[in-house]
């Protein structure tokens, strides 16, 4: 009998048993989208000739132009406080995106969309995000998951070419209803149903679903004018235990009878459209289910395959966006403003909280763009995706965190002039939707990536659950050789595949060898905890958090590469440095919380020769917060998509830089003489450009200053007049009347054109 049979005849039953389980939904799940590089990083080789064959982002000449025009003139019609206050985007936003047919950007040309490619879709939602998110959000719902891109997929002939025209000129707006109040993320287990019926229908015998369903935070459902809808379908002729035929898919018109747009929810309190969505006894016909009664209780599967590309662009734009704002507002705010005698940038402690800024941006950011390649070239990376979804969000987050400090009370009193705020209160939009970071970070990015990035356990689990002793004993024997290949590795350093950059061969050495021991780890936590494994969460985070923080230390190599920009190479290399650090030091909290006797012996072992996996020194940090400083065209080439905004503290802040550009290292001297004067004319007069310094001096006041409002009513001795009347309170201060928006509980419909 061959070895490779005796082995998996022995293995079979404890397998059977250590292996955990497989529902439908988490197999739909894991057989979602490809793997890409993260794969062979799970595998502990990564080649970076491999990496190397992304090659550059790719924009089209139609898609440049697009970037050249359509978005800066829309990025200067938004006012992001007028827009927060507002509620609501304006109607000449409103039917300029209609117009430039922004909400048809994943659809064809041929259906009279953009056609525009996954990096181009992703530029334009970053590019939009830096000046305003509510805008962002409106554009990126019907170019994300829902709809169009399930009618690009699935859809029927008929429902392509009745719908798509009209998604992509505006006609039509989409929103896609799948969270319910009871099923949040654990959405495969949405209570709404549909039951198989025949009915009368527009004159005509019709078998369709009738639906009861309840759904909630759903985006643009305020002004949709057709309804996306995922639900249980039923078929309650057929015997017990066979009637449930899956979750499906289904477009609905609106109005249509039993179905109500519920009133409007505010995440957040921000300007984009959601709400909820209620049906009962709701008629939807076989020809409203996407792509027909041969795609009825496919559903599940159509979503998971959208996702698996659909994380990886919208949502890691809007970090990027919210990163790259907050960087360069955190740098420039940092030249303005003084105290001391000195631009506040200047002190260490600014200095640091910037530059960990600049290299957390320049990883996440090329991972973002990295993984947009992959999706150009065809791949669909589901575990990639999800890495991006979490690390980008909460690096946004982050950002504008430090960003908040930096600018002190500048950044907390609301108005026109506020730099950071509305995204402050928005950034946990990001972090919760399209999967809660919570989720997506402690089950899918290693729940998926243990399955699909191991060389070697789907065809173990395969095996076992075709019950073939032969093939579970080859995939073991296999298994057993990567084992050991990575325990030489992890001990005695493991080679460089491929040709990287030069200039960052020690980095990309350092990665090789941490992929090693990251894989090493997996297999011994998947070894020793098994099925158990699925369920120690913490566990689960720690294994998938260092394989995304190699996924961006390998970005960055990319990225150096494919930009040709020497004088990035600081960045880079730091950017490198603080992604390694972060895996080497959950990897050593891993050991140290593993259930299991010995695990400190495992660990300094596997995880001997990482000391010089340090932090950035302060001398590091310093240095690059001083070409921050100097150098403006490192700030562009950090921040390529930040643009030119409408009224507002971000459009002061810049016309101060570019000011400040022009005076030069003047700049500091006038600082002084206003000091000493504390006259902007006077200070103007010393400069060698009275005229211009005079400029700089008020574009630069301009900014330092903050927003004010009427407050309450005040005595005549002066003190503020707070009685309480029988009727209450009184009315809470804010702007003029002439300048506050009217409340208003549910949005008018914004009409088709």
């Amino acid at each position: 009998m061959p070895l490779a049979t005796l082995i998996g005849r022995w293995a079979m039953q404890p397998f059977s048993k250590a292996l955990p389980p497989l529902g439908d939904t988490e197999r739909a799940a894991l057989e979602a989208g490809t793997v890409g590089f993260e794969g062979q990083l799970f595998a502990g080789r990564p080649d970076f000739d491999a990496l190397a064959a992304a090659g550059p982002n790719q924009l089209s000449a139609q898609e440049e132009a697009f970037l050249a025009n359509e978005v800066p003139a829309l990025c200067r019609m938004l006012d992001d406080h007028a827009i927060d206050q507002a509620r609501d985007l304006p109607p000449e936003v409103w039917r300029f995106l209609r117009e430039k047919r922004f909400f048809g950007m994943i659809i064809p040309e041929a259906y009279g969309g953009l056609g525009f490619g996954h990096y181009a879709h992703a530029t334009v939602v970053a590019r939009i995000a830096t000046i305003n998110v509510a805008t962002a959000v409106t554009v990126m719902v019907p170019n994300s998951l829902g709809p169009a891109e399930l009618l690009l997929r699935y859809g029927t002939d008929a429902q392509k070419d009745h719908y798509l025209p009209r998604l992509a000129d505006g006609r039509e707006l989409p929103c896609f209803g799948l969270t319910s109040p009871y099923a949040g993320s654990d959405a495969a287990a949405i209570p709404d149903r549909g039951v198989l019926v025949e009915r009368e229908f527009q004159g005509r015998r019709t078998r369709g679903f009738l639906v009861d369903f309840d759904k909630r935070y759903i985006t643009l459902a305020p002004v949709a004018t057709v309804v996306g809808l995922a639900f249980h379908a039923v078929d309650e002729s057929r015997p017990e235990g066979q009637r449930d035929l899956g979750i499906t898919c289904a477009l609905i018109p609106v109005p249509h009878e039993g179905m109500e747009i519920g009133r409007r929810h505010r995440p957040m309190d921000s300007a984009f459209m959601n709400g909820p969505i209620h049906g009962r006894q709701v008629f939807v016909p076989m020809d409203w289910i996407i792509g027909g009664e041969a795609q009825v209780g496919q559903g599940w599967r159509m979503l998971m395959e959208c996702l698996a590309a659909g994380r990886a662009i919208s949502l890691p734009a809007l970090g990027s966006a919210m990163q790259q704002t907050a960087l360069y507002v955190s740098n420039a705010y940092g030249q303005i403003r003084e105290q001391f005698g000195l631009p506040i940038g200047k002190f260490h402690a600014v200095a640091g909280l910037v530059t960990q800024m600049s290299a957390e941006l320049y990883a996440s950011d090329a991972a973002r763009r990295f993984t947009a390649a992959a999706l150009d070239a065809g791949e669909r990376p589901s575990v990639a995706s999800a890495i991006l979804k979490v690390q980008l969000t909460e690096a946004g987050r982050r950002a504008v965190n430090r960003g908040m400090d930096i600018l002190g009370g500048k950044g907390i009193i609301s108005g026109p002039s506020n730099l950071l705020g509305v995204a402050y209160r928005q950034a946990p939009i990001a972090i919760t939707v399209e999967g809660a970071n919570i989720l997506t970070r402690a089950l899918i990015v290693f729940g998926q990536g243990a399955v699909r990035c191991h060389p070697h356990v789907l065809d173990e689990m395969a095996a076992v659950q075709a019950k073939d002793d032969t093939a579970l004993g080859q995939a073991l024997i296999a298994h057993g050789k990567h084992v050991a290949r990575n325990l030489w590795r992890s001990l005695f350093g493991a080679p460089v595949l491929g040709d990287p950059p030069e200039a960052l061969t020690a980095e990309a050495r350092l990665i090789a060898r941490m992929s090693a021991k990251y894989a090493l780890t997996a297999d011994l936590a998947m070894g020793l905890l098994g099925g158990k494994l699925k369920r120690m969460e913490l566990l689960s985070a720690r294994l998938g958090d260092v394989l995304a923080h190699l996924y961006l230390a390998s970005a960055c190599v990319w990225r150096y590469r494919v930009d040709a920009a020497p004088q990035m190479l600081p960045f880079a290399q730091a950017a490198i440095r603080v992604q390694l650090d972060a895996a080497g030091e959950i990897l050593s909290d891993l050991y140290a919380n593993l259930p299991t006797r010995g695990r400190r012996l495992m660990g300094a072992l596997v995880l001997r020769r990482t000391a010089h996996l340090a932090p950035l020194r302060d001398v590091q940090l310093t240095a690059l917060a001083e070409l921050l400083r100097t150098q403006p065209d490192v700030v562009a080439r950090l921040a390529p998509d930040l643009s030119e905004p409408g009224p507002g503290g971000l459009r002061d802040l810049m016309q101060a830089m570019a000011l400040g550009a022009r005076l030069g290292d003047e700049t500091a001297a006038l600082n002084k003489v206003l000091r000493r004067t504390r006259s902007l004319d006077e200070a103007a007069r010393s400069a060698t450009d009275p005229a211009l310094a005079l400029a700089y001096l008020q574009a630069a006041d301009k900014v330092i200053q903050v927003d004010d409002f009427e407050g309450p009513a005040r005595t005549a001795e002066g003190a503020a007049d707070l009685s309480l009347s029988p009727a209450g309170p009184p009315a809470p201060s804010g702007p003029p009347p002439s300048a506050r928006p009217p409340e208003r509980t549910t949005p008018p419909r914004v009409p088709a054109t």
